[in-house]
């Protein structure tokens, strides 16, 4: 009881600073200066008004736009790649993932310059297909390492016999494999999700108006005229709900065993 009580409070103290923004949301920007806080006030959603008609919608849906298409386009290169290099490996199978590891290995801002002059030289600036591709090259490396891992946890028996009941490895693919891997499919996803929505250095590098992310878009909310930390507040809120949904929805994969009643 002593340790379930503690990790209660442990769990609570990390969880208050996102409850305290959401609260803060709902204020006034009078109540969110108080000293001592406001703890009893009036809900209202003027906050919410007010950075959805700044302009955040359109970032959001830039954002929305730039993590889904990149996340599947790293999903449908990385599941048959990491297929490739656990259950039908191929030569030098180390040698490819150490070059895969290798390109998280060089830290972003190093390449910045460089990226810059080519996104520039074909056109690409304040566009949001230069983003999809530079997150799908982002995420790629660490779906396959991490699809990898699930694959390899696959009984390659099954292959075997699919293989015996004259299903083609497409077949056995397809309706073997990748429903015993959906947890990790979609663990694998949430990741990619969760780095392509708080990209912030290629963007703010990148884009300046039509292309602009969520992550972008909130550091236009501290100006010289000070903080406003109701607003501020709304809009962290806003940009952190659809990675809360996407958590929530994957819940119930995350949580099932990969190969459980797999082989009777």
């Amino acid at each position: 009881m002593i340790w379930s009580a503690l990790a209660w409070i442990v769990g609570l103290g990390f969880f208050f600073p996102v409850l305290w923004m959401v609260l803060t949301a709902f204020k006034h920007e009078r109540e969110a200066y108080t000293d001592p806080p406001t703890l009893l006030f009036t809900p209202t959603l003027d906050q919410f008004q007010a950075v959805l008609g700044s302009g955040m919608g359109l970032t959001l849906l830039n954002s929305a736009f730039a993590t889904a298409v990149s996340t599947a386009c790293v999903l449908a290169l990385g599941i048959p790649a990491a297929f490739a290099l656990s259950l039908r490996p191929v030569k030098r199978t180390q040698d490819v993932l150490f070059f895969f590891i290798s390109t998280k290995m060089l830290p972003i801002v190093a390449v910045i310059i460089p990226l810059y002059v080519i996104v520039n030289e074909i056109g690409m600036l304040d566009n949001i297909w230069a983003l999809i591709v530079l997150y799908t090259a982002m995420n790629l490396p660490i779906a396959i390492w991490m699809m990898r891992s699930f694959f390899l946890e696959v009984p390659p028996e099954l292959l075997e016999a699919a293989s015996m009941d004259g299903a083609s490895l497409a077949t056995a693919v397809r309706r073997v494999i990748l429903p015993l891997v959906s947890p990790g499919i979609a663990a694998t996803a949430l990741i990619c999700v969760i780095f392509s929505w708080n990209e912030f250095f290629f963007a703010v590098n990148l884009t300046a108006v039509r292309a602009q992310t969520a992550p972008v878009s909130l550091v236009g909310f501290i100006t010289g005229e000070g903080l406003f930390w109701a607003r501020l507040s709304a809009a962290s809120t806003l940009a952190a709900l659809p990675v809360v949904i996407a958590g929530w929805i994957a819940q119930n994969k995350l949580v099932r065993g990969l190969s459980f009643g797999a082989i009777k």
